[in-house]
């Protein structure tokens, strides 16, 4: 295995899988590539992969299946790679647990850069361990939305740590992808102040959008379906928000700890 780990191209047509095949060969990769999405799947799994390109439009099942089937076991990073410019499209996508969404024609410069941005913020761990158990005892404390140390936030019954990129709620593991624990990681180094839609973007796209970027409304619409998602995990009533504010026009906040904290 290479030092970079292992890309798997999962695209039915060949010029395309040839194209992301060389792009991944020259950035330092082992690189694999399937025509079909059950033999994507299978690549996956088999190869370990740590970073995955996927077709929405294969000619078994479509992307989005062959993505429901590859989170069932890997936590690898997933760009999807599609003709379709509709933002409909880019949320299924998202929902659907994609990190990243690129629309076809795509230039292979942006691609590598994308996917080195996602590899600089590594996973928190493997979906298959358990979290630390010094983490989920301490989860019971937390008291403040401020880091207990230089690793580990607290925020009411929630515990992040940074070093490990674990999250405990309760007592139990979070399963969040990237996007999600660098979004709840921003907002808890926040400590109640908002965090604009843009900042959120820049949040999730990592160094690939420098400060004076053009953020696009397809960009903070991702941010919104990420901060959906996070609520979905952290079992959030809109009506009472326990944990994310959205702040009208703005962005989103922590949460202020109430008296009972």
């Amino acid at each position: 295995m290479s030092d970079l780990g292992v890309a798997v191209v999962v695209e039915d047509d060949k010029d395309v899988r040839n194209l992301l095949e060389s792009v991944f060969l020259q950035a330092g990769f082992e690189v694999h590539t399937a025509a079909g999405g059950r033999e994507g799947v299978e690549v996956v799994r088999h190869q370990h992969a740590n970073v995955v390109t996927l077709d929405v439009g294969l000619p078994d099942i479509d992307g989005y299946e062959v993505l429901r089937r590859i989170r069932q076991f890997s936590d690898a990073y997933v760009v999807m790679l599609t003709g379709r410019s509709e933002e409909p499209a880019m949320l299924t996508a998202l929902h659907a647990g994609a990190d990243d969404y690129i629309v076809k024609p795509f230039r292979p410069l942006e691609l590598r850069a994308r996917v080195a941005a996602m590899l600089r913020r590594p996973r928190y761990q493997d979906v298959q361990e358990p979290a630390p158990a010094s983490v989920a005892a301490a989860a019971v404390q937390l008291a403040s939305p401020a880091p207990a140390n230089g690793d580990v936030y607290r925020y009411k019954d929630l515990a992040l740590n940074r070093r490990t990129r674990s999250v405990v709620l309760r007592g139990s593991a979070l399963e969040l992808t990237r996007s999600e624990f660098d979004l709840l990681h921003a907002l808890l180094q926040a400590a109640g102040a908002v965090c604009t839609r843009a900042e959120l973007v820049r949040v999730v796209r990592g160094d690939y959008y420098e400060a004076d970027a053009y953020i696009s409304e397809a960009d903070e619409r991702a941010v919104e379906v990420h901060i959906g998602n996070l609520r979905r995990k952290l079992q959030e009533d809109l009506g009472e928000p326990r944990w994310l504010q959205t702040v009208r026009g703005v962005g989103y906040r922590m949460a202020p700890v109430g008296p009972e904290a």
